[in-house]
């Protein structure tokens, strides 16, 4: 049994990801910002903490972080407010990851997307480009930490039903991943050691989950 905790806990993705971790018996923990998401992640089996990271200094997200084995990234601004996603999906970010090695958890998987780079591309005038900012930040500093870390790349995200088949690889068009599919990846990556140090891109496609992550080694 891994213990394991998702910062950003009560989004869609976070939630499919904890219905799947406390079926195959780990135990999560989701930190949350608002009180009243505390029921619907106690319904899916897993433990809540209200821990507003956008607010908290690195030594508050390490008393959330102490004690488990792993982190998952899977919080967001949700665009809308450049400031506000700086704050969250860069800073916030980067504040987890110290904290997570202060704390003594070494294993992290971010939930980033598929075109997250430094040089991203994405005009200043786009109201995509401060997401773009911020993700390329919080992965290049992701990288650059002691952590065993996993990033994870998915296409545009869909509300489907999964299938649990993906492709990956270094030269993907962007295309579409259901948020199901993108929790199984997750989970999927957290049982192995050989995607530590990797950024893996996907979309949906023909190859199931586990025989894709395997190829990598």
């Amino acid at each position: 049994m891994a213990r394991i905790v998702i910062i950003g806990g009560h989004g869609k993705i976070a939630l499919h990801l904890a219905r799947i971790l406390t079926g195959r018996g780990d135990q999560v923990t989701a930190a949350i910002r608002d009180p009243a998401q505390v029921a619907d992640v106690e319904a899916i089996g897993a433990g809540a903490v209200v821990a507003d990271v956008e607010h908290l200094d690195t030594e508050a997200i390490a008393e959330v972080l102490r004690g488990h084995d792993a982190v998952v990234w899977s919080a967001g601004a949700g665009g809308g407010n450049p400031d506000r996603t700086l704050a969250v999906d860069r800073d916030a970010a980067i504040r987890s990851m110290d904290a997570a090695a202060r704390a003594g958890v070494d294993r992290y998987v971010m939930i980033s997307y598929l075109g997250a780079r430094v040089d991203h591309g994405v005009p200043s005038d786009n109201s995509f480009f401060a997401y773009a900012e911020a993700k390329a930040a919080a992965d290049e500093y992701l990288r650059g930490t002691d952590l065993s870390w996993t990033i994870l790349g998915p296409s545009a995200l869909t509300l489907d039903p999964a299938t649990g088949r993906i492709e990956t690889g270094p030269d993907l068009d962007a295309r579409s991943v259901t948020r199901e599919d993108v929790a199984r990846v997750a989970a999927a990556a957290l049982l192995r050691p050989g995607t530590a140090g990797r950024f893996i891109g996907f979309n949906n496609g023909d190859t199931p989950i586990d025989e894709a992550l395997e190829a990598l080694g």
